[in-house]
């Protein structure tokens, strides 16, 4: 097998040190170079500690065009001012994980255009696609949640929270991030405000578009490290049968993605790229659960899926990781 040949950019935060993990073990792949400019010359298991031992690379503070995908791990609002001042050759695919390509009216840079990459909605497009906007945490877990009940035209009322740890603040320190601060501590943020909102009313407007949907979300900070627990509050006459007939019928196609009837938890997802959903009714009161790694299904594990799509690869290679059950 011809292995694809990767740049990382931002290899030294959360989202690029995922990367790392699962492409040195992914039979289809090489790291080319994995650029940091703070850290360039150091070996990565300086910064990534876990990593000593599985690899001999140093950061680099210089860019190869000799790469077929470059993964984009910046700060939101870093990868269109990257893209402006780097000349990256245009046979180059780029897979962006912040939020600078994921609205229908911000998909461009230039002559590259990116296609929103939530494999579950647009797996066809993602295949022939020459750049990737990786979705948001949030916006994967609750969209994951909703998109059958939208392929439906089920939608209307949503009222969802969501509470997630705290490396979905980056590893960029702040007075919320503290361990002394998140301790036995919950706080909502950003109510009914949140950035992934908008890249959520598109993904449900592609499937649902005539009525119209009504989305109020309220995220809460964690006392924990990783991971997404959504739970999404519809009013829906479908019996729980019938609802489970729907996603299971939905989501047969994607492997990443499961139905349970039991209930779920974080730790059935953790350190995985794995999504769960779970329906529960009161009445005509639906509520959906779902479950994912903030890090992994939220950020690099679907990179690598999307990857693995781009380049005609089974989209689990590389990808069947263990749970960090107990």
């Amino acid at each position: 097998m011809t292995k694809i040949k990767i740049g990382i950019i931002g290899g030294a935060g959360y989202t690029g040190g995922e990367l790392i993990r699962i492409l040195l073990n992914h039979p289809g792949a090489t790291l080319s170079f994995i650029h940091s400019r703070s850290n360039a010359g150091k070996p990565i298991c300086t910064v990534h500690q876990d990593l000593i031992g599985d690899t001999e690379l140093t950061f680099t503070g210089e860019l190869s065009d000799d790469i077929e995908v470059l993964f984009l791990c910046l700060g939101h609002g870093e990868s269109k001012k990257f893209l402006a001042e780097n000349k990256i050759a245009d046979s180059v695919k780029v897979i962006d994980l912040a939020n600078d390509f994921r609205l229908a009216t911000q998909s461009s840079i230039g002559d590259r255009q990116f296609v929103y990459g939530l494999p579950e909605l647009n797996k066809e497009t993602i295949k022939s696609a020459g750049n990737i906007a990786n979705p948001g945490c949030f916006a994967t877990a609750i969209q994951l949640g909703l998109l059958p009940l939208a392929k439906a035209g089920l939608l209307k009322d949503i009222y969802t929270t969501g509470i997630t740890g705290s490396t979905g603040a980056g590893q960029s320190l702040s007075g919320t991030s503290h361990f002394s601060w998140r301790a036995n501590n919950i706080q909502a943020y950003k109510t009914l405000t949140h950035q992934h909102l908008g890249e959520i009313g598109e993904s449900l407007l592609q499937l649902q578009a005539v009525n119209a949907i009504d989305l109020s979300f309220v995220p809460w900070r964690g006392d924990f490290t990783r991971g997404i627990f959504i739970s999404s509050t519809i009013t829906c006459e479908l019996s729980l049968e019938e609802l489970n007939v729907l996603y299971n019928e939905f989501y047969k196609d994607h492997p990443f993605t499961h139905v349970s009837k039991e209930p779920i938890f974080l730790k059935q997802v953790v350190n995985t790229n794995k999504a769960v959903i779970q329906l529960e009714k009161a009445g005509s009161k639906l509520v959906v659960h779902s479950v994912i790694d903030n890090l992994l299904k939220g950020a690099s594990g679907q990179a690598v899926q999307n990857m693995n799509l781009v380049f005609g690869l089974n989209e689990t290679t590389g990808l069947k990781l263990k749970a960090n059950y107990f």
